[in-house]
């Protein structure tokens, strides 16, 4: 029997991703980004979206690609600096840019993908990430409110999946996407490898199908890095 969560046409899996959407994103850095589903919302040309993610790709690579096409309204991240077109539509008054610490943001995604409506931190207390936001004090200490999030929509990506859509990341890729998996309404995954239900060990497994609606068979990934860095060795000769 098939399973109701494979899908074979990303445009498909990605067509009811409304303007104005709030997309949660797992990745970091170009590490384990959804790369076929952000393409296939290129082409589909959604616009006014509200994107939750670590930081937004460069300039012609992952999310910087929807903001290249000027998709994107309102980036909440930890990390925008590789990003030369996100400077200038932030600067322009274009992009809203909500900053949030990278634990925080990480911990507001688990929030909202275990039903939590908010949680109080230390992080941020005394610096403008605390304006306008509620504080309150335990043990003489002072914190600070946070939100969980909850996105109309999660991307993400993992290495392996079994087709009642629990998944497996490989590695560094492992990152933001079990956050991210958890915090949307509707998640869609895109996998380099599908198996048989009962084929993963149940002890590998990083995110239970319960939180998966959509799953897809990526092929051609470039698993790009932000900057590629290369060490020239001159061996020299030892003399006898």
């Amino acid at each position: 029997m098939k399973s109701s969560k494979l899908f074979t046409s990303f445009p498909q899996a990605v067509s009811d991703i409304q303007d104005g959407s709030t997309l949660i994103v797992g990745g970091f850095g170009l590490c384990g980004i959804p790369e076929c589903s952000i393409q296939a919302l290129k082409e589909q040309g959604t616009k006014n979206l509200t994107v939750v993610s670590n930081n937004c790709g460069v300039d012609d690579w992952g999310l910087g690609l929807l903001l290249a096409n000027r998709q994107i309204k309102k980036m909440v991240s930890s990390y925008v600096g590789e990003n030369k077109i996100f400077e200038q539509q932030f600067l322009s008054g274009e992009l809203e840019v909500e900053l949030t610490p990278q634990g925080t943001l990480a911990e507001r995604m688990r929030a909202g993908g275990a039903g939590i409506p908010g949680f109080y931190t230390a992080t941020g207390i005394g610096t403008p990430v605390a304006e306008g936001k509620e504080t309150k004090e335990f043990d003489g200490k002072t914190y600070l409110l946070e939100r969980g999030i909850v996105g109309d929509f999660a991307l993400v990506k993992a290495w392996k999946a079994d087709t009642l859509g629990n998944l497996v990341y490989r590695k560094t890729s492992r990152n933001f996407n079990p956050l991210a998996a958890m915090a949307g309404k509707i998640t869609i995954a895109e996998v380099e490898e599908i198996v048989e239900a009962g084929e993963l060990d149940p002890d590998e497994i990083h995110t239970p199908g319960i939180y998966v609606q959509r799953l897809l068979l990526g092929n051609g990934y470039e698993k790009r890095i932000e900057r590629r860095t290369v060490v020239h060795a001159q061996l020299e000769k030892r003399s006898e």
